[in-house]
């Protein structure tokens, strides 16, 4: 699969780390920065960088890690199209994809370690949406119908 990481300074130590491991698997890494833990950066200049990736067509999903994985979320999912969820364990990252289409994974370095994200990239990177399940198609329409409610393009 060919995935972005992308983080901020907070975030940088652990995809560093993930990019080493996801190529070992025989992954596509696009490595959207930060280059550096010594400067301070801001997580919503991460989650854009790794949201347009994703939009455009460039990479098939994402990776995003800032601190507690919270804050690149949030600025994740103001993205039309992006389906960001904060994952701290395997079965909501693979769920995630499966029933909710979504196609970012965000993580907090500061919570947890790097086996704990290799096995949540491993469970998101594996997962595929429900395309056959009713309900999980008739949902994921009204989130999208939600995105265009609230951005004015109803």
């Amino acid at each position: 699969m060919k995935l972005a990481l992308s983080a901020d300074h907070a975030g940088y130590q652990l995809k560093q780390y993930l990019i080493t491991y996801l190529q070992e698997q025989g992954h596509e890494v696009v490595d959207l920065g930060v280059d550096t833990d010594a400067v301070r950066s801001d997580y919503p200049d991460a989650a854009k960088a790794l949201g347009e990736a994703v939009l455009s067509g460039q990479v098939e999903r994402g990776v995003l890690v800032c601190g507690s994985g919270v804050g690149a979320c949030v600025a994740a999912n103001k993205m039309k199209g992006i389906y960001a969820a904060i994952c701290h364990d395997a079965y909501s990252a693979g769920q995630g994809v499966q029933h909710d289409n979504m196609n970012v994974l965000c993580m907090g370095a500061r919570v947890i370690g790097p086996a704990l994200a290799e096995s949540l990239v491993d469970s998101f990177i594996a997962a595929h949406f429900l395309e056959d399940g009713e309900r999980y198609v008739r949902r994921f329409h009204k989130i999208q119908s939600m995105e265009d409610h609230f951005s004015g393009e109803e």
